[in-house]
């Protein structure tokens, strides 16, 4: 039997969320050392309860990749060999349906560096976050490749073109795991009550910080405060790869004042999550799952979905309060103190 690190885990809420995937007021889940989190986190959930149709999440795509690395004689060898292997597309979504009962071949993207070819294969996987499955699909798409094209020469099962677990543009552009926005309009009233700053305050921290400040470090697809904060908490509470978090933080915070209110949103274009698969059989995993209303009988990819717009709300209401707390000099290290050195 294998050991397990301990990890301090609460569940923090309820958060009250809206749209097309979920609706309801939800307790979720962090499992984190850094014990401000929660209530961090539990102040931008109280603050989605106190306002009308609570967080609004929309699941705008999702696909999961696998990209493989072919070696061919020269460039034009390549070239004219992916014109060939694109047209027989739908031969290959076909090979796809026969490795796996959830796996479906939804897109196909191509690169070539002298004599190489990335092929870069983009799946639906149901309620999986999908790694496996999209391996053993994208291998037994290799294969028949190597054997239609005899001229090809095996590169790699993976050529870095995924893009997984990388910091990378091709994720944000193209899409790899759930592309999830989360969206809160907070009246001026709740913000100042809850978050003890103005919707005006956070809109100019926003701008200066999270996107000029980004530009200037040379951030890649990322304008955030701390989108990993509560990703890797979530995903650490719920089974998930949390190796995933380098990817699926590469989000953008979106603030607006609107009529003296605050239109606030996180835009996460890479939220790798599945309710099935490896680490999902954990006894505290299903009952953080069970808690979240994701152990009922739905159609295929609907509990992913509801998990990743649960996700997507979990890091709104971290990223409002951190955000809230810069405004005010003194706030963050003074929380830090009293929550972690108990001075």
């Amino acid at each position: 039997m294998s050991d397990f690190a301990q990890i301090p885990m609460k569940f923090v809420g309820p958060v009250k969320l809206s749209g097309p995937v979920i609706e309801g007021d939800y307790e979720v889940p962090l499992a984190t050392y850094e014990t401000p989190l929660w209530p961090s986190v539990n102040r931008g959930a109280r603050v989605s309860m106190n306002c009308a149709g609570g967080i609004q999440c929309v699941v705008v795509d999702e696909r999961m990749t696998r990209s493989v690395l072919f070696e061919a004689p020269d460039a034009t060898a390549a070239v004219q060999t992916l014109t060939k292997i694109k047209a027989g597309f739908p031969a290959l979504a076909t090979i796809v349906e026969g490795t796996s009962r959830f796996a479906k071949l939804i897109g196909l993207n191509s690169q070539i560096a002298g004599n190489l070819l990335f092929l870069r294969f983009e799946f639906t996987t149901g309620d999986a976050s999908g790694h496996n499955m999209c391996t053993q699909a994208a291998e037994a798409l290799m294969n028949h490749i190597l054997e239609v094209y005899p001229d090809l020469k095996y590169g790699s099962i993976s050529g870095n073109y995924c893009s997984d677990k990388k910091a990378t543009a091709v994720n944000g552009i193209l899409g790899r795991g759930k592309y999830v926005v989360a969206e809160l309009t907070i009246p001026e009233k709740i913000c100042q009550r809850y978050l003890k700053t103005t919707p005006e305050k956070i809109v100019q921290l926003n701008i200066r910080k999270n996107l000029i400040g980004t530009m200037l470090a040379g951030g890649l697809r990322s304008a955030n405060a701390h989108f990993a904060n509560m990703l890797l908490g979530f995903y650490l509470a719920t089974g998930q790869d949390a190796a995933n978090i380098v990817e699926g933080s590469q989000g953008l915070t979106m603030a607006e004042e609107r009529g003296g209110d605050l239109y606030f949103s996180v835009t996460l274009p890479n939220l790798i999550v599945g309710t099935v698969g490896n680490g999902k059989g954990l006894d505290f995993v299903l009952e953080n799952m069970k808690r979240m209303g994701l152990n009922k009988e739905r159609e295929p990819g609907e509990n992913s979905r509801r998990l990743a717009c649960l996700c997507a709300a979990t890091v709104l209401c971290g990223e409002l309060s951190l955000l809230a707390v810069q405004t005010n000099p003194g706030e963050l290290m003074d929380a830090h103190r009293r929550i972690e050195r108990g001075q």
